[in-house]
């Protein structure tokens, strides 16, 4: 059995002010960690379910990545600032120092709020909701612990959640929001 790890967030989000949904996990997973960067997991359905979601191809580099979340207006950071957990196990948690989503918030015109997961769910509720102020909605969460869920139900109901903060009009780009 593994031990418990005091372990601080080593990836800066992703926004600009062009931002209108900010999609929030829990904490990086170990492999998100190694690659300094969100949803590092090749299980991780993250980038599958956005890419669906702007009809494009998933990105595969950070910068690929990085680019794609602002293309697309999105910004994608954790509830989490530090904590003490045992691997990638969201459940082990214990030690909270929640991030400062004010932030993200204050600079980015910020319509609406996802948790990727129950947990982070929670986690937000807990922590960031006294401070924001602001509702997050509860999605599914995309990581392979949830196998569960098949990759087509986390599309449909990340879409059916999500679209509405998405426009209809397309331009060359991608996705333009309203």
């Amino acid at each position: 059995m593994q031990d418990y790890q005091k372990v601080k967030h080593n990836i800066a989000p992703v926004y600009d002010k062009n931002s209108k949904i900010l999609i929030l996990g829990t904490f990086p997973s170990v492999k998100s960690r190694e690659m300094q960067f969100f949803y590092g997991h090749p299980q991780n359905r993250f980038w599958k379910v956005l890419a669906h979601l702007v009809s494009q191809d998933p990105p595969k580099s950070v910068e690929e990545k990085k680019d794609f979340l602002l293309r697309n207006h999105i910004a994608v950071w954790d509830v989490i600032e530090s904590c003490e957990i045992v691997g990638s196990s969201d459940s082990s948690i214990r030690n909270v120092r929640p991030a400062n989503l004010m932030l993200i918030l204050q600079e980015a015109n910020i319509e609406k709020i996802f948790a990727n997961g129950t947990k982070a769910y929670e986690l937000y509720q807990k922590y960031s909701l006294p401070m924001t102020k602001r509702a997050a909605i509860k999605l599914p969460s995309t990581s392979p612990a949830n196998a569960a869920w098949t990759l087509e139900k986390l599309c449909a109901v990340w879409e059916e959640k999500i679209q509405d903060s998405l426009a209809e009009e397309r331009d060359d780009d991608g996705w333009e929001f309203i």
